[in-house]
């Protein structure tokens, strides 16, 4: 193991544990990734020591708590380029944060008879909710093929836009595919007839430098968990002409002004739009957890790493007779490989490779409509993080050979 990889993985304890007396091979990181020292040294910190609501009180603890919370979302904003913290909400995760935008966008901006744009290739959180939302407002649901090989069809889309479209909402990178959209085409684009773009950056935040401002996406949601932070907290960056003028999620305790039984005047951003008590110590990871991210990101010799271990995945699947991976070959393709194998069940071959350490996520993958665009078994995803190395991938491949052995 080189020694970029290596240093990298120290911040993750549970990267030394082994699974039925076997070394561990955490490749479900597109479910999960695993949490560093720093993140789990804050959350103690927070529960014993600044164990306080936000916001509220004037005592030490409480402002101790509001102040790590606060630098959490200040790490937030700085890490993918927003204009002013004021416009980063945080919420339980990516799939509240695409709820939020499909209610209260579609209340105040969409009427019977608009469009909605989403791909082939969504995720059930970017899907499912603005189908909900149709169903609401009389709106029409129309949705972007993909190509063979996971890429997002433009030529489709241009086609299908027009005046009528008042949101587009598409992933970053898909979480089956690995695949990444062409954002700033898709953006342009959207824009030019009116609409606003709402990205799903769960899998995007990961594998890419997100910069909200160059790419001039109106939304942009991400997750916590997939980029080191605890699960159960999450973030919508949104635009200020949309949120300002879009009605709050839900009302309650802190997002509001003031309070009469006549009347409500809301908070300013981001208060307005996070009633109740958030999950602070969460939100407060969000400092250490992309603070190494970003490091992460900046180690050249660690992304060459990782860069040589995804080649090596690359060469080792295509080598496995009757294994279809669908997006293998793509340039746009980044971190995840999902396929399936001829004569055995994904979920037969992910228990055999569990007993051998191996750890990876099978199934529809909570994208149901894409993965039967290849086949109905479901499929088995393995995807890789900077901790990763060449010699997991080796641990893998043998895993999975001998699995497929002993099933046909």
């Amino acid at each position: 193991m080189d020694k970029a990889t290596s240093d990298f993985r120290k911040h993750f304890a549970a990267l030394s544990a082994s699974v039925y007396g076997k070394p561990l091979v955490y490749f479900d990181n597109a479910a999960t990734s695993q949490r560093p020292d720093c993140v789990i040294e804050l959350q103690r910190y927070m529960s014993q020591e600044a164990c306080a609501n936000v916001h509220r009180a004037v005592h030490r603890m409480a402002m101790d708590a509001t102040d790590l919370y606060q630098k959490g979302r200040e790490a937030v904003a700085a890490f993918i380029g927003s204009p002013s913290v004021e416009q980063i909400i945080f919420t339980s995760g990516t799939t509240a944060s695409i709820n939020m935008v499909a209610n209260c966008f579609c209340r105040a901006f969409v009427r019977k008879g608009d469009q909605i744009i989403i791909s082939e290739a969504e995720h059930h959180s970017n899907l499912v909710p603005w189908q909900m939302a149709c169903l609401w407002y009389g709106v029409q649901l129309k949705v972007v093929p993909v190509l063979a090989d996971g890429s997002f069809d433009l030529e489709a889309y241009y086609a299908m836009l027009s005046k009528d479209v008042k949101m587009v909402a598409v992933t970053h990178m898909s979480n089956v595919l690995g695949v990444k959209n062409p954002l700033p085409e898709i953006i342009k684009a959207a824009h030019s007839v009116g609409a606003a773009v709402l990205v799903d950056g769960a899998q995007g935040i990961v594998h890419s430098n997100v910069d909200v401002s160059a790419l001039d996406c109106d939304f942009y949601a991400f997750s916590g968990h997939k980029i080191y932070a605890p699960t159960g907290i999450g973030v919508l960056y949104g635009k200020k002409e949309w949120l300002e003028q879009m009605p709050p999620y839900m009302g309650g305790g802190d997002m509001v002004d003031t309070v009469s039984f006549e009347k409500t005047t809301y908070g300013p951003l981001p208060l307005k739009f996070e009633a109740g008590t958030q999950n602070i110590s969460a939100a407060a990871c969000f400092a250490p957890a992309l603070n190494l991210a970003l490091e992460a990101k900046q180690n050249d010799a660690l992304q060459t790493s990782l860069a040589a271990s995804e080649k090596l995945m690359t060469e080792q699947l295509d080598s496995i007779e009757g294994l279809h991976c669908p997006s293998l070959h793509n340039p746009l393709r980044r971190g995840i490989f999902s396929f399936y194998i001829d004569g055995v069940h994904p979920a037969d071959v992910a228990q055999i490779m569990d007993k051998m350490g191996v750890a990876v996520r099978t199934g529809l993958m909570c994208a149901e409509p894409l993965i039967k665009k290849y086949t109905q078994k479901g499929m088995i995803r393995a995807s890789l993080m900077p901790y990763n190395n060449a010699q997991e991938v080796l641990q893998f491949i043998e895993a999975l050979k001998r699995a497929v052995k002993m099933l046909r």
